[in-house]
């Protein structure tokens, strides 16, 4: 039986994906070879690699506006070095918003002074600040669009005079917002877009060349541009599944079709949450995230139960983090809704029997 893949990452991928992944793995183009091994300077993967790279500026609606998609590799924590390396010439602002906000944080300030903004710290990271001035000397802002580990997500973001620098890893392409509001954005793959192993970063070219140091040829923004992403060895097999779900979430009408899907899944879960007295919410209302809830029992007497319970009906990945316990269930872009309905079901019999 297939499971209720409600894991945090790496995470669910659509059904039609890893069929066509699977057979490429065999023959990818009817080449003879697997794209495993296909060279990836042949035409074969530069296509999959341009192709990749387009489709991503369309869905996020941002061809022919300074923007140029790269893949790399080191996942989103490579990013939070390779923005500062980048573009910290003196001072950054950054708004710390969980645990991932914290380590760019870290990473930043190798490379200059670092001004966190705010913090949502003092309750463990369950609510979004809303408060806070960014000071317009600042080289840019940095911040987290959602909080995978917390459950919290960024519903507005502000308007400022300076570059504006998005960690967008665990909502990627689930919400349709103005995205040329920001001067660079990047994702780790393996949280709503493809396998682990590649990162997608859309940067806006004006934003580099303003820092004094020498950078690195791997940590330079400019060397990956140069060589369209393949300046070395690619993630193939990672970047090809990530073209297979763009492809896939284009066929389905994009990122605003997507978002009606995931709000009513998201809506399905709180309401339950909210509903029963047996569940509590863990993140503030208001900052809820609409692709990682995460909930606690109020009687802890009852977990072994409700463990039995979602994972008799299928379900898979719904333990939350030990840095908030209870449960987490993530609904990626390809999580159906007829799963979330499995996951109230067995809340709603945990009631029943309680």
């Amino acid at each position: 039986m297939k499971k209720h893949n409600f894991s945090a990452g790496p995470c669910i991928l659509p059904q039609e994906v890893f069929q066509e992944a699977s057979q490429a793995i065999l023959d990818f183009n009817n080449s003879g070879l697997s794209i495993l091994e296909i060279s990836h300077r042949s035409a074969d993967f530069v296509s999959v690699m341009e192709e990749a790279r387009s489709l991503s500026l369309k869905l996020l609606r941002l061809e022919n506006k300074g923007y140029k998609a790269l893949f790399l590799q080191g996942g989103a924590s490579m990013q939070f070095l390779m923005t500062a390396y980048n573009l910290l010439e003196k001072k950054a602002a950054y708004l710390n918003t969980g645990t991932w906000a914290t380590k760019a944080i870290k990473e930043a300030k190798f490379f200059g002074e670092v001004v966190e903004v705010a913090s949502s710290k003092d309750k463990n990271f369950n609510y979004i600040p809303t408060q806070y001035q960014v000071p317009a000397d600042a080289d840019y802002f940095h911040c987290t669009s959602n909080n995978t580990i917390f459950g919290t997500q960024m519903k507005e973001f502000p308007s400022v005079e300076i570059p504006l620098v998005c960690d967008m890893s665990s909502d990627i392409f689930s919400r349709d917002i103005d995205f040329s509001k920001f001067d660079m954005i990047y994702a780790g793959a393996q949280k709503n877009m493809g396998p682990a192993g590649t990162t997608l970063v859309i940067i806006k070219e004006d934003i580099l060349g303003k820092v004094s140091r020498e950078i690195p040829s791997m940590l330079n923004y400019k060397t990956h541009l140069e060589k369209d992403s393949m300046f070395n060895t690619p993630a193939v097999y990672a970047v090809y599944v990530s073209l297979l779900t763009m492809r896939w979430l284009d066929q389905k009408g994009g990122i605003k079709a997507i978002e009606e899907l995931n709000n009513k899944k998201a809506a399905l879960l709180y309401s339950e949450i909210d509903r029963n007295e047996l569940f509590k919410g863990y993140a503030e209302k208001e900052a809820r995230s609409n692709m990682n809830a995460t909930f606690n029992l109020t009687d802890e007497s009852l977990k072994d139960r409700f463990d039995k319970l979602w994972k008799a009906a299928g379900i898979n990945g719904l333990n939350g983090h030990r840095s908030v316990g209870g449960y987490r269930a993530s609904m990626y872009n390809a999580l159906p809704l007829h799963s979330v309905t499995t996951l109230v079901e067995a809340m709603q019999e945990l009631e029943r029997k309680a």
